[in-house]
């Protein structure tokens, strides 16, 4: 089984390499033939990635999602899921263009890690793995779909009225209603990763927090998107301002991620 994940996965990632280059030459010569073979080829590569994940988990004898392998393949496979849901329902191919090289140099970082299958430490055998994992995956991957959308909000002013991008893209007050609903989905499920975080921390250390690094940095990621929704709701805030936000939001999401892995090491330095 884990030599057919193997095997996938480098199918998954040449397919999100084709389908980023497609999306390339849609923007470059302007042909929707290329977006739509490009999302066909995300939705191939997206199943065959799930069906990579299911060959992992069955080859390993448990969920994978306990090392910085799985997490940064499932955070990928997250990404690429929550960019398709949001390609599809508002017809944004545009979207696709920005979000398919983030999917890609996730993935990428992925395939730079450690494949190999260890045993989990005790702490890790419990049923509430699979929800704080999964809650995170889905919460990272509805706001690097915030982040890509900020970008192109921030950018579209640059872009001639009439333009072939320009009919691609929804007007500003569209974009930023979809990034707002992009941020509270994301939102809602960091908050089910924390609190799923701090019973499971409680059955295994006997404390609902500790202050590790990533529980803090996760805190204080929650608390920016809910300051984003905070000023949003009451104090109008829109446009420029809550893309900008929208984006340093993102910044500290890869800090938690990637930083605090790399310069803050605790107990949670396995994923």
């Amino acid at each position: 089984m884990l030599q057919i994940e193997n095997t996938l996965s480098t199918i998954v990632m040449l397919l999100y390499f084709a389908a980023m280059i497609l999306y390339f030459l849609f923007i470059a010569f302007k042909r929707d033939s290329f977006s739509r073979v490009a999302i066909l080829l995300q939705i191939i590569g997206f199943v065959l990635h799930t069906i990579a994940l299911i060959c992992r988990g069955i080859g390993a004898g448990r969920l994978p999602l306990t090392n910085q392998y799985e997490f940064a393949t499932s955070f990928a496979w997250g990404l690429c899921l929550v960019s398709l849901i949001f390609v599809l329902r508002f017809h944004f191919p545009v979207l696709g263009a920005f979000a398919a090289p983030l999917v890609f140099v996730i993935i990428g970082y992925a395939a730079m890690q450690s494949k190999e299958v260890h045993e989990l430490m005790p702490a890790l055998r419990s049923n509430w793995l699979g929800f704080h994992v999964s809650t995170a995956i889905i919460a990272y991957g509805s706001f690097g779909v915030s982040f890509v959308l900020s970008i192109i909000f921030l950018l579209r002013d640059r872009m001639k009225e009439k333009g072939f991008l320009d009919q691609h893209i929804p007007n500003r007050e569209k974009l930023d209603v979809i990034s707002y609903r992009s941020v509270s989905l994301g939102l809602l499920f960091l908050t089910f990763t924390i609190v799923t975080g701090a019973i499971w921390a409680e059955r295994a250390w006997g404390s609902y927090w500790s202050w590790d690094p990533k529980e803090t940095w996760s805190l204080v990621t929650w608390l920016v998107y809910a300051a984003y929704l905070h000023l949003r709701l009451r104090r109008g805030w829109q446009g420029k301002s809550a893309a900008i936000f929208a984006v340093v939001g993102f910044v500290c999401v890869m800090f938690t991620y990637l930083g605090v892995n790399t310069f803050l090491p605790g107990i949670h330095s396995y994923a």
